[in-house]
């Protein structure tokens, strides 16, 4: 095998696509996946992965520091794309230890058996909301914008983000780092903003909006995600870091708005569900607005989203819908 590359995360929602992509497109690396299997996982999308010969599952804790060495040291892995973590804003501000345990000390115990047992690249997987947020008016994110976290969750990925930063300068590690926007698409946990609407309307139950719903947020494809983690992973600049956006800003109102419609269309409700729409309680610290530049992945690795926003979003319903039943 010419890789042996360790997918932190595999059982996820990004995740499960990426695993995905790897065992089936490059047949000459040796895959595996690791997941601790929480609530938010689901080994079912990657069940038929099993009959694969460049595929082999762990079931590991990033936080259980002595099995993840172990691990290492007995698999040799050349290189580690790092998505597991704990992702959930809501749930960050209920619980932040268990947001430090894992997307911070589980990335620290990578890192360490990485640095000991492993010789090519430390991908790691971040998000957008590390840079806080925006006004309307302002300049989207790029790669030299300040860290400034609201949440305890972006503040354990920007923790995250600067170890593996300081492991490269400090240890010359071979690391590169992607922050994305907000991704949607099939395998997303029902507790995330778009599986809520579906299943709502699907339910015929009020759809919770935080506010007045003019918050706005990229929404990036999961593929298309995929899509650039693969071509920053073969092709990106050792030590850099790539922002991944979709370029779809839209308020949260509106995007509701969007599904409704396209729900209506399809005949997967008989009322108009724009009035199960239900404004409540602002969540704390909500950013008002994310938005990704993404010139520099665009132009350096000639990468672009590839799949059309309505399109994607219309088939993302059919999934939730067959999958719901």
């Amino acid at each position: 095998m010419i890789k042996n590359i360790l997918i932190t995360g595999e059982s996820g929602f990004i995740g499960s696509h990426l695993l995905r992509c790897f065992v089936n497109k490059y047949s000459d690396y040796m895959i595996h996946g690791l997941d601790s299997l929480t609530y938010a996982s689901n080994r079912i999308f990657n069940k038929e992965l099993e009959i694969k010969n460049n595929y082999k599952f762990h079931q590991i804790d990033i936080r259980n520091r002595e099995e993840v060495i172990k691990l290492f040291e007995s698999e040799k892995y050349t290189d580690v794309i790092h998505l597991a973590a704990e992702s959930h804003v809501d749930n960050s501000i209920e619980n932040p230890l268990i947001f430090a345990e894992t997307n911070v000390l589980g990335t620290l115990n990578l890192l360490d058996a990485f640095r000991k047992y492993s010789t090519g690249r430390f991908h790691h997987v971040s998000t957008d909301e590390v840079y806080g947020d925006l006004e309307i008016n302002d300049s989207a994110f790029d790669e030299t914008t300040s860290y400034n976290p609201s949440s305890p969750y972006s503040a354990s990925k920007a923790a995250s983000d600067h170890f593996v930063r300081a492991y490269h300068r400090t240890y010359g590690i071979d690391i590169i780092i992607t922050n994305c926007s907000n991704n949607f698409g099939p395998h997303q946990h029902q507790e995330k903003f778009i599986p809520t609407i579906i299943k709502c309307i699907l339910e015929s139950r009020n759809i919770p909006i935080y506010g007045k719903g003019d918050n706005i947020r990229d929404w990036l494809y999961v593929q298309d995600h995929v899509d650039a983690i693969d071509k920053v992973f073969h092709e990106g600049n050792r030590g850099e870091t790539y922002n991944v956006g979709g370029n779809n800003e839209l308020t949260n109102l509106d995007l509701v708005y969007k599904i409704c419609d396209i729900m209506v269309d399809k005949g997967y409700c008989l009322d108009n569900p724009r009035k199960l729409i239900s404004f409540i309680k602002d969540r704390e610290g909500h950013d008002l607005r994310y938005a990704i530049n993404s010139h520099k992945i665009n132009s350096e690795l000639d990468w672009e989203p590839r799949f059309k926003f309505l399109d994607v979003l219309s088939s993302t319903i059919d999934w939730y819908v067959d999958y719901l039943k």
